[in-house]
């Protein structure tokens, strides 16, 4: 795929955010998962944003010449789609590419779509999208290292995790009682649970193993859900709310994935250079339309890139 190279964008030009949205391939009974419905249609589109309106005020006086020229200016958001298998196996061995400066990708998985324009210093945003119950949409706060006890569409498991006695006991001294939301969700997907063992042993632990020891347990993301949710219902998108438990399946697992990985890329434990969230949609109609979902992303977008500008703004 070929590769941007922003060092080569004239001085004059403002470097563009570059943004990477995922959402997922067939799965049960969908021939075409909601989640791509709604993705698909943003591939290789330019969205557009007004520079940080905010002037940069330096000691106590009035705003110069030079930060009011560029509260002027206008920046372009480009947007790139994936679709990623809904497989543990697929989701580990493309996450990390993802993340990569510059970033690997696999081949699309749809051939009707043109090649990604890979930006060479990496994707500011990588904006994954998963289809849940019916529903209004799901913004994700949090991913999950472990208890991916659900087969994936191909009937395979999540990886054994190999842990110690002494932690297995304090993971599981932490663990507390499945969430509405996740009880739904697993009577929804009750056809890949794993069965219990006969002999009433507990299941071995499955997640994150090998590479990931040194992640928490829990990601957070870095970016401000609630305000995100705030500001979507003002512009329209009424049926949204922010949530705790993106349900300990692929959703879940790709999240947890691309947080960490995004974490391990900057080097740092406390603060990534790409931000990473996850939304869920439901079902097509069940209430919210396909094109309701797009542009509820599409307005996602346009605030975490708008909030990205004025974060960047200098200060003294």
């Amino acid at each position: 795929m070929p590769v941007i190279d922003v060092n080569s964008i004239p001085a004059s030009e403002v470097r563009p955010y570059n943004v990477l949205i995922t959402g997922f391939g067939p799965f049960s009974r969908y021939a075409v998962n909601p989640s791509w419905l709604a993705v698909k249609p943003l591939h290789n589109t330019i969205l557009t944003i007004d520079s940080p309106d905010e002037p940069v005020i330096v000691d106590d006086q009035s705003p110069t010449a030079e930060a009011n020229s560029f509260t002027q200016d206008t920046r372009d958001i480009h947007l790139s789609t994936l679709q990623v298998p809904v497989t543990y196996e697929d989701v580990l061995a493309i996450v990390p590419g993802l993340h990569a400066r510059p970033p690997v990708l696999p081949p699309s998985a749809d051939p009707d779509l043109p090649d990604i324009m890979l930006p060479a210093d990496g994707f500011d945003l990588i904006f994954h999208v998963g289809v849940a119950g019916r529903g209004p949409l799901r913004m994700e706060r949090v991913g999950h290292k472990f208890c991916y006890n659900m087969k994936d569409a191909t009937g395979s498991l999540a990886p054994i995790v190999r842990v110690t006695r002494e932690e297995n006991s304090n993971s599981n001294r932490g663990q507390s009682e499945p969430s509405e939301m996740e009880r739904t969700e697993r009577a929804r997907l009750s056809e890949y649970l794993i069965e219990s063992p006969v002999d009433g042993t507990e299941p071995p632990k499955r997640g994150f193993g090998k590479g990931y020891e040194s992640f928490a347990e829990e990601i957070f993301t870095e970016i401000d859900v609630e305000k995100l949710v705030h500001h979507l219902k003002k512009v329209g998108v009424e049926q949204i709310y922010s949530s705790l438990d993106a349900g300990h399946y692929l959703c879940d697992f790709i999240y947890y994935c691309s947080l960490a990985e995004s974490k391990r890329a900057s080097g740092k434990a406390d603060k990534s250079t790409t931000k990473v969230i996850f939304l869920h949609c439901p079902p097509v109609d069940q209430p919210l339309s396909t094109e309701e979902v797009t542009e509820a992303i599409k307005k996602s977008v346009i605030w975490l890139c708008g909030a990205a500008a004025k974060s960047a703004i200098p200060s003294t």
